[in-house]
């Protein structure tokens, strides 16, 4: 109660904020109600890494919404932004189900739009991450209510929330290996890429590059991925409060400088992509821990480019890439190669695949080590379920038009 209490009084006793020039004019309203959920969603998500436990954190949040319910103007859009806030902790707190059931539930009681929107993202983003069927996500009946009422003056721009809705799509139909549906929702991306850093679109843009990179555009997709990392460098990126789970500001911060530092290592760049790989290390052990998936995640595409690097170069650089690998595996808790079956539901199933393939090929150009490759080879082989690509073309790299992009938000090869 101390720390609802705190809260509360900071919320109270602060000035009324001006109007932003930046994206918080979508996020955080003027309303009394408004500026109490902020912050309490400040205190409540930053102390559950620092500070304070989740099971506190979520207490803070919950008790939050329960005194703000039915209240006074702003009081809907205050609970929905605790909602949201209370998923994202959920999610990080490992549990993910149930932050999947509070994205469901704040849809049901979103008082706009931007809400909904911001719920779906979310939603899709976690159905991503655990692998569960997302083809329904192409039917043209799986829609979101984009409906705004005349009244909801900071979201009257609809066509800003359909760029994110068909940017999920479209990430979507990539992870289905649907080039073509993809295509068709990023197709008008560049008029909404210019306005980058409002109306919460980074997320729609960083997926809008990752389809380029895909694609092999690798020109206009460094465009898309540098006008993210510029937004995130010149914002402070926890005011972005309608978004949640793996959407929120952070992880596509880090998804961006993990991806630039792909397609950096895919351009022979190698100076460069070893710099923007260990930024995005950086980023996930500060935000998540040093032994969290999402390292391990990163730690793999370090070690894919070491890879490229060797190729490029004639050169050898076995001890690191398995020590690399090695890391990465363990970090992902990996199931032992001879205990389990790589049929059955696994977490970060692309990312182990696509390490253990990797880590495959180095051991088969080991004499002594053929035997343990081949096992692993195979393994690797059965595990993989990738739409788009071979396991074999995802560790070749032979065409430009197919590399195997890596993003951290969801932990999938698209």
């Amino acid at each position: 109660m101390n720390a609802i209490r705190s809260a509360l009084a900071r919320a109270l006793s602060a000035p009324k904020p001006r109007p932003p020039r930046t994206r918080h004019c979508a996020a955080v309203g003027d309303t009394q109600p408004e500026r109490v959920a902020a912050e309490m969603v400040r205190y409540s998500l930053g102390g559950a890494r620092h500070q304070s436990s989740p099971e506190e954190a979520m207490r803070i949040l919950e008790q939050g919404a329960s005194n703000l319910q039915g209240g006074a103007e702003g009081s809907a859009e205050a609970v929905g932004t605790l909602m949201l806030a209370m998923s994202t902790l959920l999610y990080r707190s490992g549990r993910r189900q149930e932050a999947m059931e509070k994205l469901k539930a704040t849809q049901q009681v979103a008082p706009s739009a931007a809400f909904r929107v911001a719920a779906w993202e979310a939603l899709m983003g976690l159905r991503m991450e655990a692998g569960q069927d997302i083809s329904s996500l192409m039917s043209p009946n799986d829609s979101v209510d984009l409906s705004i009422k005349d009244e909801d003056i900071r979201w009257s721009n609809q066509d800003h929330l359909k760029f994110r809705v068909d940017a999920i799509r479209g990430l979507a139909a990539l992870l289905n290996g649907d080039i073509e549906s993809a295509q068709t929702f990023f197709g008008g991306s560049k008029d909404y890429c210019a306005g980058v850093g409002h109306n919460q679109t980074e997320n729609a843009v960083f997926s809008y590059g990752e389809y380029l990179h895909c694609a092999g555009d690798f020109p206009l997709a460094t465009k898309m991925y540098e006008k993210v990392l510029e937004a995130a460098s010149t914002e402070d990126i926890s005011g972005n409060l309608l978004a949640a789970g793996n959407m929120v500001p952070e992880e596509v911060s880090l998804g961006a400088t993990c991806s630039y530092g792909q397609l950096l290592s895919h351009s022979g760049k190698f100076g460069e992509a070893e710099d923007y790989l260990t930024r995005a290390l950086q980023k996930a052990e500060e935000q998540f821990g040093s032994n969290h998936p999402k390292v391990g995640i990163v730690l793999t595409c370090v070690a894919r480019m070491y890879k490229l690097k060797a190729k490029s170069e004639g050169s050898s650089s076995i001890m690191v890439q398995e020590g690399l690998y090695r890391k990465a595996l363990e970090v992902l808790k990996a199931p032992a190669i001879n205990s389990e079956d790589t049929r059955r539901q696994m977490d970060w199933r692309d990312i182990i695949s696509l390490a253990r393939g990797e880590y495959a090929e180095l051991l088969l150009i080991q004499s002594n080590r053929k035997v343990e490759g081949e096992r692993m080879k195979e393994w690797a082989e059965d595990a993989w379920k990738n739409r788009r690509l071979t396991l074999v073309q995802a560790l070749e790299f032979s065409e430009l038009s197919k590399p195997a992009v890596v993003d951290t938000r969801i932990g999938r090869v698209i």
